[in-house]
């Protein structure tokens, strides 16, 4: 049976409580944590720093970090974010001009590495640098921000990457974010997706446990057969 991990996105979170709204989603069943870096250049919008991350570990958040770094230049931020306490770090093939140096650069850190696309951006990098992946995040929106609405055609790069994935020697996990709802989580988990980051859907809602219930539930259909 395929275990599913729920990931919630804390840009969607309460940022004037943090570390509690952290803790409450993590209490309620996530798996664990994903969190969004923007820079207002690679996208258009700012979030948070490593800082933001520290602080987190320091309210003693001990689950599984993994980190989104939506910034160019990208290297640089890498130690910061590794010294910070992430457990993995994904970038974007567009954010560095040396792409095999970068992810050597995560590995360096001790921490997973993960390449993240954009909906438009060709998965031909992979032909390249699998064997240095430990997940492979697709983002079914334009990065920048939350709440957006799923592009349906990234189900079908969906099935592609499984695809590599599945002919491939290299155990890699495949990561979603973008637009995940109650009413389209299966299609996702159907086309091949492991992890399953989710924001407003999550925080959005005034009961967590109830939420990321209702999420597993149809997660576990799909395991089950019961919706294919």
């Amino acid at each position: 049976m395929k275990k599913f991990l729920i990931a919630p996105s804390i840009l969607s979170a309460d940022f004037a409580r943090l570390g509690e709204d952290t803790q409450k989603v993590l209490d309620a069943g996530a798996d664990m944590i994903h969190f969004d870096v923007m820079d207002n250049h690679f996208v258009q919008n700012l979030t948070m720093g490593s800082m933001i991350l520290q602080s987190l570990r320091n309210y003693n958040i001990c689950s599984q970090i993994d980190v989104h770094l939506m910034t160019k230049p990208v290297d640089n931020l890498i130690q910061q974010f590794a010294k910070s306490g992430a457990n993995c770090i994904s970038v974007h093939p567009e954010s560095t001009d040396h792409l095999h140096r970068t992810l050597e650069l995560i590995k360096e850190h001790g921490c997973k590495v993960g390449l993240c696309f954009n909906p438009s951006t060709p998965i031909n990098f992979l032909d390249y640098v699998m064997d240095k992946l430990d997940v492979i995040l697709l983002m079914s929106v334009d990065p920048g921000f939350g709440g957006q609405s799923f592009i349906e055609s990234s189900l079908d790069k969906l099935r592609d990457i499984r695809n590599k994935i599945d002919n491939s020697v290299y155990d890699i996990c495949l990561a979603v974010d973008g637009g995940i709802k109650l009413d389209n989580i299966a299609n996702i988990a159907l086309a091949g997706a492991d992890i399953f980051i989710i924001g407003s859907a999550i925080f959005g809602s005034s009961n967590y446990v109830e939420i990321i219930k209702q999420f597993r539930t149809v997660l576990e259909s799909v395991n089950y057969g019961l919706i294919h």
